[in-house]
């Protein structure tokens, strides 16, 4: 078993698909077909699994992995994710082009410039993408990842800007206020 230094998820395995060891798998990758091109994927306890077939279909993509050859065995993998260690991923991206695991750990700005937190982690609850920015001092916030919201992200120097309005930041201050008398809402 191998643990990865730097893991990135690829994938996350799904239903089973027929009756000999097929999964349905959910993939991250830009290309779906690409998912079995980075080397054998590893889930979070560091079993490897090599793709040895895949093709697409509707919203995932039909993987069958080595030594998984019965429906009973492809039942008992749904739902575990599947990494490739950061190093096994291309480094010549084009502009404007990152990996999500790039953006932990940047420096979230506004507008202006002032810092109002760091990425802590770039959520996908099925509606697009959506950053976490742990506030100095303050709770997280949930920001969603859409060119609007975050109009620049530049990994190599080291932050993300984000749009306040359209960020859904502006009124921090006044939340749950009224706008006459100064009342909160409860």
């Amino acid at each position: 078993m191998t643990k990865l230094e730097n893991p990135i998820r690829m994938a996350v395995i799904g239903a089973a698909h027929g009756i000999r060891g097929e999964v349905r798998v959910r993939t991250f990758t830009g290309d779906p077909a690409a998912l079995g091109r980075y080397g054998p994927l590893h889930d979070e306890a560091g079993r490897a699994f090599e793709v040895v077939s895949l093709r697409p279909a509707k919203e995932v993509s039909i993987v069958r992995f080595k030594d998984i050859a019965t429906r009973e065995a492809a039942e008992a993998l749904n739902g575990i994710a599947l990494f490739v260690d950061r190093s096994a991923l291309p480094a010549d991206l084009e502009e404007e082009e990152f990996y999500h695991a790039d953006l932990i750990g940047l420096a979230v700005r506004d507008e202006t410039g002032a810092e109002i937190g760091t990425v802590s982690a770039v959520h996908d609850f099925g509606a697009g993408d959506i950053l976490e920015v742990k506030r100095e001092g303050g709770p997280s916030v949930m920001i969603p990842f859409t060119r609007a919201a975050v109009p620049e992200v530049a990994p190599s120097k080291g932050f993300v800007r984000v749009d306040s309005v359209a960020a859904g930041l502006t009124g921090d201050e006044d939340a749950g206020q009224q706008a006459e008398g100064g009342k909160e809402w409860r």
